[in-house]
């Protein structure tokens, strides 16, 4: 971990992300990319909300235990962002992207990331939440913004490290990678228990 030593197993990410890949990278150890389609991302609609996150990793980690190695560890995760009790997914189209961003407007809302880490004889699951303040945004800068940036594959239809994030976020309590799609130093500390 930092320093290259991570000659026990292979560290698999189970996630397409490109923001998920650029955080584990930061933390300067090998690990190789690899994405199972077709996974059932469904959960109960009576779970609370604050746990849908580790439900849907933790049925991602269910899916690649099956075609696991012996020697590797698999990482899988699941973002959502919370508002009044709601989970906000990925917009459908513009309109869905306007509704999201006029929703956590000028008030905080919660982002938490589900984390399973697996491997043969062992595994860590969690979740991090993180609260995100933004100050009111008008519709010039919502709609400058998805016009702009089309963030069409984020959930709550933003990225913080986007210009929205730039020039909306007024407070952060909490992990600023988590927001990004992955609490990277969490999982530093869990992968040291491996």
């Amino acid at each position: 971990m930092g320093d290259g030593q991570n000659s026990f197993r292979m560290v698999i990410l189970a996630s397409n992300s490109p923001r998920r890949k650029e955080l584990l990278a930061g933390l300067g150890m090998p690990f190789e990319v690899r994405v199972m389609e077709g996974i059932d991302e469904s959960y109960p609609e009576d779970l609370p909300v604050s746990e849908v996150a580790l439900y849907i990793a933790g049925k991602k980690a269910d899916a690649y235990r099956e075609k696991m190695g012996d020697n590797e560890l698999i990482i899988t995760a699941d973002t959502v962002v919370i508002v009044d009790d709601e989970i906000l997914g990925k917009p459908h189209d513009k309109a869905d992207a306007i509704r999201m961003l006029r929703l956590i407007s000028g008030r905080t809302h919660q982002i938490t990331t589900g984390v399973c880490l697996i491997a043969k004889h062992q595994e860590s699951r969690f979740s991090v939440t993180t609260d995100v303040t933004f100050k009111a945004l008008s519709d010039e800068e919502i709609n400058y913004y998805i016009d702009t940036y089309q963030p069409f594959d984020k959930a709550g239809a933003y990225g913080i490290q986007e210009w929205i994030g730039y020039i909306g976020v007024t407070g952060l309590n909490g992990s600023y990678y988590n927001v990004m799609g992955l609490p990277v130093q969490r999982i530093y500390t869990e992968l040291k228990k491996f």
